[in-house]
């Protein structure tokens, strides 16, 4: 039987000397792993992309409307989205998905703010369907509304620390100079690690009357001037004072919403003209469609969707 070939020693080479090569452990105890390695990212995402500041803004809102102020659109004409894009795309280091759909909440077509940031023309969807697709930021125009002279106004004059974008090239503003309390004029929704926020609208005028009877007096009665929030898809409170004061006085709680409608005699049919800002008309035709199947109404012979360029319209034939 053939014997095997040995192969030739190795020779050993003394690494004692070279860092690197050697496996080291280090005993630490978890919460220390946890504050140095995860609370450094824990607070980027809080300060620095899902919770809105005091002016009302996350960082991506206020890097998209500085870029448009920047461009001239804030008394200049509509140029296309996707040159909007292109240009916050030097202060916000995102892809343009990401940045467009920021653009399309802050646009008026879109109907998700009772006052829109963000003049658009084309197709924005509806924040009130879920199937309405926006058109792609090739095909759709934007300008900044003129209420951004209330979010622009004595920029240029340091009102406002200017600081370093994120390569250090070009210099944004950390907050908006905004003369009104715009972060409970714009409902506001975000996620961060370990905490979330979940700010809903109020009027314009009756919070700018609020601040100032607080001004002039820090023990105003607030429900006096701000009776509740108010909503850019329309719908009804059902109010509990007792539970609005507390949501006032703690930052926390719920209410509740119904839709608008109206019966129509003529036709014996119910037709809803707002729903409550949360839902979307697919959801709620779904739902209906869902309940009779089950057998649980029997006075409805059908349902559609006939919203149109006039707003949204459900129609319930009885």
């Amino acid at each position: 039987m053939a014997r095997k070939k040995q192969e030739p020693e190795k020779k050993k080479v003394n690494t004692d000397g070279i860092m690197g090569l050697h496996g080291s452990t280090t005993e630490q105890p978890i919460s220390e792993t946890l504050e140095i390695n995860y609370m450094p990212y824990a607070m980027s995402v809080i300060v620095s992309r899902a919770i809105p500041e005091i002016d009302g803004f996350k960082p991506s809102h206020r890097k998209l409307l500085y870029t448009m102020y920047k461009m001239g659109l804030l008394n200049g004409g509509r140029t296309k989205s996707a040159n909007i894009v292109g240009q916050t795309m030097r202060l916000n280091p995102h892809g343009d998905a990401a940045i467009y759909e920021t653009m399309v909440r802050l646009a008026k077509g879109n109907e998700t703010l009772l006052h829109p940031f963000v003049d658009s023309k084309g197709n924005f969807g509806k924040v009130y369907s879920r199937d309405m697709a926006y058109a792609a930021s090739r095909y759709t125009e934007a300008k900044l509304d003129s209420f951004c002279n209330e979010l622009f106004r004595d920029i240029d004059f340091d009102t406002v620390d200017m600081v370093d974008n994120y390569d250090a090239t070009m210099k944004e503003p950390s907050l908006l100079p905004t003369t009104f309390p715009n972060v409970l004029v714009s409902a506001n929704q975000g996620i961060a690690v370990g905490m979330a926020s979940n700010i809903c609208s109020f009027n314009l005028a009756e919070v700018c009357q609020t601040a100032i009877a607080l001004m002039e007096n820090p023990q105003h009665d607030i429900l006096q001037t701000l009776p509740g929030p108010d909503f850019s898809t329309g719908g009804e409170l059902l109010f509990d004072e007792a539970a609005t004061r507390e949501i006032y006085a703690m930052g926390r709680g719920s209410f509740k919403l119904r839709a608008k409608w109206n019966y129509v005699k003529s036709g014996n049919l119910i037709e809803i003209t707002q729903i409550p800002y949360s839902t979307t008309t697919e959801v709620i035709m779904d739902k209906v469609a869902e309940l009779i199947k089950a057998g649980k109404i029997k006075e409805i012979a059908d349902m559609r969707d006939e919203t149109d360029l006039g707003g949204l319209k459900l129609t319930i034939d009885l």
